[in-house]
């Protein structure tokens, strides 16, 4: 089993999905189990899904400094950077550790790829992208993490993780071992993704798709609705003493990949419990401890039904879990980063969401899982993030410690 970690503090962090920009709508939306998805009306050919789509990104508009990146992954990078002191939060930062000292991990799963199916419908007649599409950086992977670098002025080790719905979890994971190695004194962490055909289409293809809101744990859920968001988090050594002591604090990861199957989990969850016991190990707790869990819980039949069995299996009755997938949709690559925000604001405000649109669960989960939300206290917390490939990932945050 790893060793115990030492705890890593969240000086800032936001969210920006179907359900608002920044926290306080986050928090809004969980309080009364208000969901923010809709009929899908993404794209010339809309599939009859529901989506958590993002309003007004078509509007938000780049800093004309970096205007070579436009384009809609990045523009909600934008939007949602903005929000909740983010962007002060980081510059002060910079001014403290200096830019060469501050990481950025971002996970994404399909990064710029719509910007890149647009300029696939563009072409001259010779086949090449027109002049304003042939921007190489955009169409890569790294489109996000290279646009986010540029403007927080930072210039310290850039990641950029791609493991599908577990990657903007894992961005935890490698900024503890960034600060913990001295390779840097401070990460930002999150990532993005938004809605694009290939995501569309392509859950479609696999059947996983649901042609109704999708409801989590529900015996008779019937898929996947898709959504877009973006979400942040600046990590640092905890700081007694200047002002930050009582921020919430990441305790424990853990990472693992059962390579099962592309797309379906192992039968008996062997991935997602390996996770979830180094995550406990690394922060030295059991699963007694954990007062509220944000299930991956993406309404898919195997996904549901491996990780029910496992919650059932592995915590007590009285541990308040929930899926957040039916308030804004499976944000696919920005899953981990947004769900992990929905963890610590459990932790500072004392509110544990419900499970929306979910009406009847399955006799086979246990008693873990709520569709009502609840307050009181939540010392710990947990986020599961499981995705293709069997790339699982668990997160342990905790309340800071009175000094």
């Amino acid at each position: 089993m790893p060793s115990r970690i030492s705890p890593l503090q969240i000086s800032a962090y936001t969210a920006t999905s179907a359900v608002g920009v920044g926290k306080e709508a986050h928090a809004d939306a969980l309080a009364h189990s208000r969901s923010g998805l809709r009929a899908n009306d993404f794209g010339d050919a809309p599939l009859p899904t529901w989506i958590g789509r993002v309003d007004g990104l078509e509007d938000v508009r780049l800093p004309e400094s970096a205007m070579s990146w436009d384009c809609r992954n990045n523009r909600l990078a934008w939007l949602g950077l903005q929000a909740d002191g983010f962007l002060e939060a980081v510059a002060a930062a910079r001014d403290k550790y200096g830019a060469t000292r501050i990481a950025l991990v971002l996970g994404t799963s399909t990064a710029s790829i719509g910007e890149t199916e647009l300029a696939y419908t563009q072409l001259d007649a010779d086949g090449n992208f027109p002049p304003d599409q042939r921007r190489a950086a955009v169409h890569t992977p790294h489109s996000l993490a290279m646009f986010v670098q540029q403007v927080l002025g930072i210039d310290g080790p850039s990641e950029t993780i791609s493991t599908a719905c577990s990657s903007s979890a894992k961005v935890f994971a490698s900024a503890e071992r960034l600060i913990r190695l001295g390779l840097a004194d401070a990460a930002v962490v999150g990532g993005a993704d938004t809605l694009c055909g290939s995501v569309l289409f392509g859950f479609n293809a696999l059947e996983l798709v649901s042609t109704e809101p999708c409801r989590p744990f529900d015996a008779g859920r019937k898929g996947i609705s898709l959504g877009e968001a973006a979400g942040f988090a600046l990590v640092e050594r905890v700081q007694p003493g200047d002002g930050g002591a009582a921020a919430p604090l990441l305790l424990g990861y853990g990472e693992a990949s059962d390579a099962h199957h592309m797309s379906t989990p192992h039968p008996e969850g062997l991935g997602a419990e390996r996770a979830l016991d180094d995550a406990l190990a690394r922060a030295g707790l059991s699963t007694d401890a954990i007062d509220y869990i944000n299930m991956h819980g993406t309404a898919s039949q195997k996904n549901d039904e491996v990780e029910g069995a496992l919650v059932a299996r592995r915590f007590p009755a009285r541990t308040h879990a929930s899926s957040t997938k039916g308030f804004m949709g499976h944000t696919l690559g920005a899953a981990g980063i947004v769900e992990a925000v929905v963890c610590l604001l459990a932790i500072e405000r004392g509110l544990m969401p419900g499970t929306v649109n979910t009406r009847t669960l399955d006799e086979g989960f246990g008693p873990q899982i709520k569709l009502e939300p609840a307050t009181g206290e939540v010392r710990y917390a947990l986020s599961n993030s499981f995705g293709f490939g069997g790339n699982n990932c668990a997160l342990v945050f905790g309340k800071a410690v009175a000094a």
